[in-house]
């Protein structure tokens, strides 16, 4: 079998992992039992060793169509045939559903025949701990158990399986209206019977897993122009929160490359504080309070483990955890060959000033529009506002963390500005004690830092790094967080530079956005990557905000919004890059792209003239 190309995927999960179904019917990843855990199913890096599980039609020439059920996350694909029309409807039970499983985590699979008749193929061909691990299969009137030294799995099937070393596989034959199911799952206890996984009425489990999505998504707010565009976008991130916690994945996936056959393959399945304004800011906007509290409470458990100097590391385990060393999986071939594959992400150990600007910007969002936060989580803040004031001159890897070396990053001076920006304000606001002097004096002193040494007057531009001449998508964020007014001759010089092509010093390809052009800043890794689908969204928006003075920028905005969404994949879904020919390249889905999609759609609405709700 071939790799299918990422695009080709969609979704499922039960928010504590997620596992992706290709259009062909395949699981190609699927780590159990928590996002972060050692893949069982991992085709998608290594098409022979590591593991799937299939489902398709065994008829030559049968195609098929993906689409979610209406306001959930449960996945239909379709095969369509000369011998008939087949659907598998691929979900994880959550909510109720979710309950009567006892914590064990589950794939259901329901395969129908919609007309005629159809035949069949299942396979199952597990490979525990990213094919690392070895494993027996025993074979019982209900399917089947595969047992690891670290895991135990139950696969129930409705017909006999045959074994072939590891793997399983059947062949079975549905009339029209026939429906079967076949489930996967974890086992905790000692049962050696796949029956286990499969101990309620199918009917009610679909129901009750269709009901729980379709209640949460009455929760959005968001009536404007783009609003399916938007729920699914919400319903992405929505898997890829980590429901314990409250925590969000940036991705469910590792090692997913940004240049097929290069080396730019890293592991995306924590939790970043960056994301963290993003987070909130898109959750509130469209009503999910909810869901912008839980991610709170998750910043203000690490606010109150900063590191002894009152600095905060920039990426955690999604239950929290400090340590996440990076490995290589020298046994995998990766993505289409795109090696190495990584596990865990040795970032976590970079110094990355802007995170702090990012999380009081969160911080102050949600106690303006979500619950006034607490005084014990105002202390831990002030300590952290003191740091910034304190280092904030210092060099840094930047947003983009670059191995190529530490600079004076603009974008790290401008969060470093927002994070004493937002402390004073909240500070006022809410009357509490800090020292407020301070904090202004060094607030103006990075503000005239950036207009002095972030702008480069020879090319008319806010720049990448003090000294350079190389321009980054990431200062797009000045008039977003309130540093810049959109229509400063400054800013507008900026956006327009920006929006040049690449072979005219800019960073845009046909509305597609670069993050930043390696040629120029090198970042210290070989290769090259596809234009940023976060920073062409970042562009709409800055271009919507200087729009409400100009209304030409404001229909440009527009365009390249509909044309953005014109990139993503059949499901709405947006993997971290689009390539030169329209591919999706990196980690897949990103939820910082569709926190992105999020905030232009709801802004660009707004400017427009909408009223489509969301606060």
């Amino acid at each position: 079998m071939a790799y299918q190309p990422i695009e080709d995927y969609g979704i499922i999960g039960d928010l504590h992992t997620a596992a992706l179904v290709g259009v062909n019917g395949s699981i190609d990843w699927f780590c159990v039992p928590h996002f972060d855990s050692p893949s069982v199913f991992a085709a998608l890096l290594d098409d022979k060793k590591g593991g799937r599980f299939k489902i398709a039609p065994t008829t030559e020439g049968a195609t098929s169509r993906q689409f979610y059920w209406p306001e959930t996350n449960v996945l239909i694909t379709r095969f369509l045939s000369t011998d008939g029309v087949g659907e598998l409807a691929d979900y994880m039970p959550v909510g109720t559903a979710a309950r009567s499983s006892h914590g064990h985590h589950r794939l259901v699979r329901r395969v129908t025949c919609i007309r005629g008749t159809m035949t069949f193929r299942m396979e199952c061909s597990p490979a525990f701990d990213y094919g690392r691990a070895e494993h027996t299969v025993s074979i019982n009137s209900h399917g089947a158990v595969f047992e690891s030294p670290d895991l135990k799995m139950a696969l129930y099937s409705p017909v006999p399986v045959e074994q072939a070393g590891g793997a399983l596989s059947a062949e079975f034959t549905l009339e029209e209206g026939q429906v079967t199911e076949f489930v996967i799952g974890e086992i905790r206890c000692d049962h050696d019977d796949a029956g286990c996984v499969n101990n309620d009425d199918p009917k009610e489990l679909f129901q009750q897993t269709v009901d729980y999505w379709q209640s949460w998504v009455a929760k959005i707010t968001y009536k404007g122009r783009w609003r399916e565009i938007v729920q699914r976008s919400a319903l992405a991130l929505k898997l890829l929160t980590y429901e314990p916690t409250g925590a969000i994945v940036a991705a469910p996936t590792t090692s997913l490359p940004e240049e097929i056959g290069g080396v730019r393959n890293w592991d995306y399945r924590y939790t970043w504080i960056r994301d963290a304004a993003f987070t909130v800011y898109g959750f509130i906007r469209i009503g999910l309070t909810d869901e912008a509290a839980r991610f709170m409470e998750w910043i203000e458990a690490r606010c109150s483990e900063l590191n002894p100097d009152g600095s905060l590391q920039l990426v955690y385990g999604i239950d929290g955890r400090h340590e996440m060393p990076e490995e290589e999986l020298g046994h995998l071939e990766g993505y289409r060959g795109s090696a190495p594959v990584r596990i865990g992400n040795g970032a976590a150990k970079q110094l990355q000033l802007d995170i702090y600007g990012e999380l009081m910007d969160s911080v102050y969002l949600y106690d303006k529009y979500g619950s006034p936060i607490s005084y014990d989580f105002w202390n831990h803040l002030r300590r952290l506002i003191d740091w910034v004031a304190d280092n904030w001159q210092r060099e840094d890897e930047g947003i983009w963390e670059v191995r190529g070396g530490r600079r004076h990053f603009v974008y790290s001076k401008l969060m470093c500005w927002v994070a004493l920006d937002r402390g004073i304000r909240l500070a006022n606001k809410r009357s509490f004690p800090a020292d407020r002097d301070r904090w202004l004096d060094v607030r103006d002193e990075i503000y005239e830092w950036i207009q002095d040494k972030g702008w480069n007057e020879e090319i008319g531009a806010f720049v990448q790094s003090e000294g350079s001449d190389a321009l980054d998508a990431s200062n797009l964020l000045m008039p977003l967080v309130f540093f810049m007014s959109p229509s400063d001759p400054r800013m507008r010089s900026t956006l327009k530079a920006i929006n040049r092509p690449l072979n005219r010093g800019g960073l845009v390809s046909n509305s597609l956005v670069y993050r930043y052009n390696p040629e120029h800043a090198p970042d210290g890794l070989a290769g090259a990557e596809g234009t940023f689908n976060i920073c062409t969204f970042w562009l709409v928006e800055a271009m919507t905000r200087a729009g409400r003075t100009d209304k030409a920028m404001l229909d440009e905005a527009r365009l390249d919004f509909e044309q953005m969404l014109g990139y993503s994949n059949h499901l709405s879904l947006y993997a971290e890059e689009t390539g030169l020919h329209g591919e999706a390249l990196g980690n897949f889905p990103q939820a910082f792209t569709h926190l992105a999609l999020i905030s232009a759609a709801f802004n660009l609405d707004r400017a427009m003239g909408g009223n489509g709700g969301g606060g």
